[in-house]
């Protein structure tokens, strides 16, 4: 039993599941009909439907910021000021540079595209940063996350864009039939589609060695410089899938608040799910928990009604609680103990 035990809390996504359980399980006693789901106008309500859908962006910001850490050994900070200028850019296109419109001035499928080519364009910038001229992550990516939302305040020329068509809104809220909010089949299919890449090529193998060591992996033949330019450039077009999903939920593009923060979401969320910021072996789906647990930990504060100028508090305190026990530290001093009490059954026993 002792022996079961030990095997499945030795499996690596146990701690992640764990903390999302209990973020989830602290609900039975705090509010009960947390858990109830109901439907409404064919489309799911409810705490639970409600994490999974408001969790989207940051899954998606989620899988493209494991990739980044894993590859460089370093985080994109932009990822927030990426989202915002992609809104914009899409919103810009479809109202044809009016502040508001009630029909699309462009296909709507050409403002997605430009949303997504220049969020990877983005994204391509800062690897060219990070991998060809070497500059630390942080501070490469500094770059964009100061003059971010700059670039899309001046694309919307400091005013809310509202994109008021009905079609627009789909993205951001359901298809029409599905019951399950739209912006989680869109974040479960890029985790899905992200995972068979990483699995059925060797991509997902370059990006460990490159993250495990940059100058062993070339010599090898591996392109380390590639390499980290992908990851930094997938980050950007998950940063701006994001974007469109933020901006049709609201049917604006708002430079000020669209992806404000979510850098640190995605970043906590990667460390929550296990995942070293030191680089090298990731796991998306861990940082796909990671993300969940976030989000409900957020929704949670908000059914207990704390108010949102005291959830950050809150959600740091979880945070560094669940980020320490999952450190390496940690995790020596509970095998430390461990021994340290089968040592003292032993002498009992010889007793």
């Amino acid at each position: 039993m002792n022996k079961s035990l030990k095997n499945i809390t030795s499996q690596r996504l146990f701690l992640p599941i764990f903390c999302l359980a209990l973020v989830l399980l602290v609900n039975l006693f705090t509010r009960p009909d947390f858990f109830s789901i109901e439907i409404r106008d064919g489309v799911l309500y409810g705490f639970l439907i409600d994490i999974i859908n408001r969790a989207s962006e940051l899954v998606i910001l989620a899988v493209g910021m494991t990739l980044v850490v894993s590859a460089s050994a370093g985080t994109d900070i932009s990822v927030g000021a990426i989202m915002a200028v992609s809104a914009a850019v899409c919103c810009n296109v479809l109202t044809g540079g009016e502040r508001a419109a009630t029909a699309y001035a462009s296909p709507l499928i050409l403002g997605f595209v430009a949303a997504l080519v220049v969020g990877a364009l983005i994204g391509c910038f800062n690897g060219f940063l990070v991998a060809k001229l070497e500059i630390q992550p942080m501070v490469a990516t500094l770059i964009m996350f100061t003059a971010g939302r700059g670039i899309a305040q001046l694309i919307t020329d400091g005013q809310i864009t509202y994109v008021r068509v009905d079609s627009y809104k789909i993205l951001g809220s359901s298809f029409p039939g599905f019951p399950v909010p739209a912006p989680f089949i869109i974040s479960i299919i890029v985790v899905i589609l992200t995972m068979i890449l990483l699995k059925k090529t060797a991509l997902g193998m370059y990006i460990q060695a490159v993250g495990i060591n940059k100058k062993a992996s070339s010599l090898t033949g591996i392109k380390s410089v590639m390499i980290i330019f992908l990851t930094y450039a997938f980050c950007g077009l998950c940063s701006g899938l994001s974007g469109l999903i933020a901006s049709s939920r609201i049917y604006s593009a708002d430079a000020n608040n669209i992806g404000l923060n979510m850098e640190l979401d995605a970043i906590l969320a990667v460390a929550i799910g296990g995942n070293s910021l030191g680089g090298g072996k990731f796991s998306i789906a861990g940082s796909v928990i990671g993300a969940y647990t976030i989000q409900a930990l957020t929704t949670t504060l908000y059914a207990m009604h704390v108010s949102s100028d005291q959830i950050p508090v809150y959600k740091a305190i979880v945070v560094v609680i669940i980020v320490t026990l999952q450190s390496p530290g940690f995790a020596r001093w509970r095998k430390a103990l461990a021994q340290k009490k089968e040592g003292n059954a032993a002498e009992k026993g010889a007793a």
